[in-house]
Parts: C-alpha cells; sequence; structure tokens
C-alpha cells in the first residue's frame, strides 16, 4: 500500500512543500471533523493531527492500514500511546519545534511575577502610582528547578544561563544529563534549594494530578510557580492554598486541567484563581508563535519523510 497521509488539523504550508517534493500523496482537510475523519481512514497509512481530537481504540480500530502518527505539536497525550503500541503505530512527534518558543514564554511570565508588572499596569490604568506596593525581586543569584530535562527543559535551561543563576534539571527517565546550562538533581535538593520550579513533562497516568499539596509542601522556601507543560498534571486548589501560605510567592499557568469556556468558568477554583493578583494566565500559548507554527510542520515533515523512506 503506497503512503498516503490524512492532514486533519491545521498546519504550516512548510509541510505540504515537503510531501510534494518527496513525493508523498495527501489529503490537506484542516477542517474535517472526527465523524468524518472516522468515516475514511481506512484508506490512509498515515495521519497528522496537532489537537483536534482524542485518537483512541476506538479511532484505531476504523484505521486497520495506519502505520504512524505524526503530531505538529509537542507531547503526543491525546494519543493512545498503548493502543498505537499494540498495533505497532508509530507515533511522530516534532518536540523540537516549539521548545524555544515555551522557554521565551515562561521567562516572560516568570519576570513579570517577580516584578508586578501585571497589577502594576493595572493600578497605573486605573490612576494610581504605587511604587513600594510594587517593589520586585531579582531572578539574578536564585536557584531554578526544572521537572523534567527533554526538549523544552534544555532550551529553559539555556535561555536561563544568561541571568546568572543556579539551575537544577531532574528527570526520573535519564541519568548523566548534566550539562552546561543545568545540574542534574534529585528532588530532595531541589525542594531544598528551589526559588522557582518550572515543569517540563508530559501528561501519562503516572503524572495526572501529581502537583497536590503533599507535593507543593516539600519545598523547603517561598517558590515561584511556573506550569507550561500540561493542565492535568495540577491540582489548582493546592497552588491556591500554597499562595494562601506565603510558601508561593506567584504562579503562572499557561495551561490548566480544564481549559476553553464555558467549562472553565464553570471550576470551583476558577474565580478564586483570577482573583489574584500573583497569578498570571495565558491561553495555552506558550509554544504557539508565529515561528514555531513553521518549525512545527517543518519538524514533523522532515520525521515523516525519513519513517516513510526507512
Amino acid at each position: 500500500m503506497k503512503t498516503t497521509i490524512l492532514i486533519v488539523d491545521d498546519i504550516h504550508e512548510i509541510m505540504l512543500k515537503k510531501f510534494d517534493q518527496a513525493g508523498i500523496h495527501y489529503d490537506y482537510q484542516p477542517d474535517i471533523s472526527r465523524e468524518e475523519a472516522e468515516k475514511i481512514i481506512s484508506n490512509y497509512s498515515g495521519m497528522v493531527i496537532r489537537s483536534k481530537f482524542q485518537v483512541d481504540k476506538a479511532f484505531f480500530d476504523l484505521a486497520p492500514n495506519l502505520r504512524f502518527i505524526a503530531r505538529a505539536g509537542a507531547g503526543m497525550d491525546n494519543i493512545d500511546d498503548a493502543i498505537a503500541a499494540q498495533r505497532a503505530v508509530q507515533l511522530i512527534p516534532a518536540n523540537e519545534g516549539n521548545r524555544d518558543a515555551v522557554g521565551e514564554h515562561m521567562i516572560g511570565m516568570l519576570l513579570s511575577l517577580m516584578n508586578n508588572l501585571n497589577p502594576s499596569d493595572q493600578q497605573i490604568r486605573s490612576g494610581q502610582w504605587l511604587r513600594e506596593a510594587n517593589r520586585g525581586y531579582e531572578l539574578k543569584g536564585r536557584t531554578v528547578g526544572l521537572i523534567g530535562y527533554g526538549h523544552n527543559g534544555m532550551a529553559m535551561a539555556k535561555k536561563l544561563s544568561g541571568f546568572d543563576v543556579t539551575v537544577l534539571a531532574y528527570d526520573k527517565y535519564r541519568i548523566g544529563y548534566t550539562d552546561q546550562y543545568a545540574t542534574e538533581a534529585d528532588m530532595k535538593k531541589i525542594y531544598k534549594e528551589a526559588d522557582v520550579i518550572s515543569f517540563h513533562i508530559p501528561l501519562t497516568d503516572e503524572t495526572k494530578g501529581m502537583i497536590d499539596v503533599d507535593y507543593l509542601a516539600k519545598f523547603e522556601k517561598p517558590i515561584f510557580f511556573l506550569l507550561g507543560a500540561r493542565g492535568g498534571i495540577v491540582q489548582v486548589p493546592a497552588v491556591l492554598s500554597g499562595l494562601d501560605s506565603g510558601s508561593i510567592l506567584g504562579a503562572a499557568f499557561d495551561v490548566l486541567p480544564v481549559e476553553k469556556f464555558p467549562k472553565l468558568a464553570e471550576q470551583n477554583w476558577y474565580a478564586d484563581l483570577i482573583r489574584r493578583d500573583n497569578v498570571i494566565l495565558s491561553p495555552h500559548v506558550a509554544g504557539w508563535t508565529f515561528e514555531s507554527y513553521y518549525k512545527l510542520s517543518e519538524i514533523a515533515a522532515d520525521k515523516i519523510i525519513a519513517f516513510v523512506a526507512s
């Protein structure tokens, strides 16, 4: 069966150009629904997706000829990897494509938190000039703990290198990863020394809801909390509790356990979250820049072409 790919999400045209150059057949249907995709997926040996729908067992059952699924994004949590392994379907992520975007975005959120940029901006707009109330903290000399040291964690560490900070990295599934930007550490050391904690891990059965009250209580110093990975790894009320007690000085969320309205507004923690001046929120855009849009599609296309040729 010749390789024919169904593209079910919006992607940069660079992917299509690369497929044309490689002689790979594809159907680009970015507006297709899951129901429509289910009716035709049996005709394809590959699929490209971003986040349009969950690729679960029911979908795999309708795709007997599928050899690979590529995601023009970081992480594969909207695809059942266990079923994919059972069916010998290769999963192809493009994690490298948005690592710079995520690193820059999270550092931007951190600096905004540490310097009270959001509340001071709003105060000035409302006619208040409050210098002392907005005295900030310097990042220099502090210790940043990175949980997860893959593509995004490494990019974050590299971008932090100009701030004269100590970067400690913990990755459960790697050893010997100390480099010029970060030092390998166990969680005990991070709990003891971190002033800032940033998460760069996927959402799995193991990590779902792992950031709870007990987890946060182990930090020995007040911390700034950054989450740009997946919202499902955090229990938001636990962070709110830390903000109340002062064990968390500020929190930045690019991702939340529930995203998009109206469901987000229905969460029992939402009203409490948005009322706080020391919380910054963005709508899951840390890895979604004009540049990463291109790079994600380019990298995914190159990996697909290599896979087809193998």
